[in-house]
C-alpha cells in the first residue's frame, strides 16, 4: 500500500509533470532532467525522488496523451467508410505526433522500463492494424500494403512533420494515401 504524498509534495510532482510535457514536447524524450526541474523551481533530486529514472517520468506523463490513440479509433470505428475511417486516424495521428515531438519519440523509441507507454503503444499499433485490414476487406487499399510499409510511411511524414513544418507534411499525406488506394479506385 502506498502512503500518500504531502500536499507539498504532490504539488511537486505535478509541476515537475507539468514542465515535463513542456520540455519533452519542445526537446523530445531526451530532453535536459535539469531543465525539468528548473522549470519546476525544485532540485534535480526532488525529481529524482518522484522519478527514479527517465523512464518513470514517461511512463507517468505519456500513457495519457497517447490515450487520444483510443478516441482517433473509436471516431474511426463510427465511420461507416472503411477509406475514410482510415484517412482520418492516419490525418489525426500525424497531427498529434508532428505537434509533439516526445509523443513522435514515444513512438518511434525504444523506452523498456515504460511499460504503460509500450502498452499504449501496442494498442495504437492494434488500431492501426485493424483499420487496415478493415480497408482492405472494403477494397478500399492496395492488398500488397503491408501493415508494415504503412507504418513506415507514417513514420517517415511524421518526421518531414517535425522537420518542415504541419502544411509539407499534409500535403504529403494527400500523395502516400493516393499511393495506397488501389490501381483500379479513382483518386479523390
Amino acid at each position: 500500500m502506498t502512503k500518500p504524498l504531502r500536499r507539498d509534495a504532490a504539488r511537486n510532482r505535478e509541476k515537475l509533470l507539468c514542465e515535463a510535457a513542456g520540455v519533452f514536447t519542445e526537446q523530445g524524450l531526451d530532453g535536459s532532467l535539469e531543465e525539468i526541474a528548473r522549470r519546476a523551481g525544485v532540485s534535480i533530486g526532488t525529481l529524482y525522488n518522484h522519478f527514479p529514472h527517465r523512464d518513470a517520468l514517461i511512463d507517468a506523463l505519456l500513457p495519457q496523451r497517447l490515450a487520444a490513440l483510443d478516441k482517433f479509433a473509436a471516431r474511426a470505428e463510427a465511420e461507416p467508410d472503411a477509406w475514410t475511417a482510415f484517412t482520418r486516424f492516419i490525418e489525426e495521428l500525424l497531427g498529434q505526433m508532428t505537434a509533439d515531438r516526445g509523443l513522435l519519440e514515444a513512438f518511434t523509441g525504444d523506452h523498456p522500463a515504460a511499460a504503460q507507454l509500450t502498452e499504449a503503444c501496442h494498442r495504437g499499433m492494434s488500431h492501426l492494424s485493424t483499420l487496415l485490414q478493415r480497408a482492405r476487406r472494403a477494397g478500399a487499399m492496395r492488398a500488397d500494403a503491408s501493415d508494415e510499409d504503412v507504418v513506415h510511411l507514417v513514420w517517415a511524414l511524421s518526421l518531414l512533420g517535425e522537420t518542415t513544418g504541419s502544411p509539407v507534411w499534409r500535403r504529403s499525406l494527400e500523395l502516400v494515401l493516393d499511393g495506397l488506394r488501389p490501381t483500379n479506385q479513382p483518386i479523390r
